[in-house]
């Protein structure tokens, strides 16, 4: 434990904090796997990936990221078993319900990635009432994607420019890059700096897709449940040794 710690302090020191990423998105992935290698349900894994949430959240507060989102349960996920989603769907009010004081008491705003109509009722009004509490909190957005996909939410978006065009709200000829993002989940939010994703997959997984055009990846062999705060700050090192030219030279 101590040695643990004594890694911790020393990473942390090696964090350049007036170059911290702004937006740090993770696609929190592994639980399946990280349980099945232990022998025990895929729920163990979902319900040990939790608690990551809980302290990779707390951490991205006390550093200064001002947005953090994490991929929980995408427009695909519904293709899984029943019993899985179900599952699911419990840890979420279960989060809520737990982290929602603790949340808010340390000035953290929830906001909901995706189409959360098609949540179950119980599981929509946790998240409505949640995102309500904290609409004023201003330390951090906590995004939370439920029900999301990036194809999704361009093809949402484009719905609804198409509509404001007929109704006379706005002119085809204004359409553009900053017009086009207004429509977004992520509206008035930084794209994302940095996108962590570990398991050992190295995909996108239809997540952000609009917002990632200049996206820095760190993808990692680490199963989301055993992804703690040291793993978290070594993907932070790493994005702060690395040029954006966003196209330039």
């Amino acid at each position: 434990m101590k040695n643990r710690q004594r890694i911790i302090k020393d990473l942390k020191e090696q964090i350049d904090e007036n170059n911290l990423p702004k937006h740090i998105a993770i696609i929190m992935d592994g639980n399946g796997r990280w349980a099945k290698k232990r022998f025990l349900p895929r729920t163990a894994g979902h319900k040990e990936g939790m608690e990551r949430v809980k302290e990779i959240v707390e951490v991205s507060a006390r550093l200064g990221i001002k947005h953090l989102s994490l991929y929980a349960f995408s427009t695909e996920n519904w293709k899984r078993p029943e019993q899985e989603i179900d599952g699911l769907m419990k840890l979420l009010v279960q989060y809520l319900r737990s982290e929602i004081e603790r949340l808010h008491k340390n000035n953290i705003k929830i906001k909901a990635l995706g189409d959360i109509s098609k949540l179950p009722s119980l599981q929509r009004k946790e998240v409505e009432d949640a995102m309500e509490k904290t609409k004023n909190n201003s330390r951090m957005i906590l995004n939370i994607g439920l029900n999301y996909g990036g194809r999704d939410e361009i093809i949402v978006a484009t719905k609804n420019i198409l509509k404001d065009i007929k109704m006379g709200k706005m002119n085809i000829e204004d359409l553009d890059a900053n017009t086009f993002e207004k429509y977004l989940y992520t509206k008035k939010q930084p794209d994302p700096d940095l996108l962590i994703r570990p398991s050992g997959e190295l995909r996108i997984s239809n997540f952000l897709l609009y917002q990632i055009a200049y996206t820095e990846f760190w993808f990692s062999n680490i199963y989301w449940p055993d992804f703690r705060e040291e793993h978290f700050y070594q993907a932070i090192i790493d994005y702060q040794k690395r040029d954006r030219r966003y196209g330039g030279i």
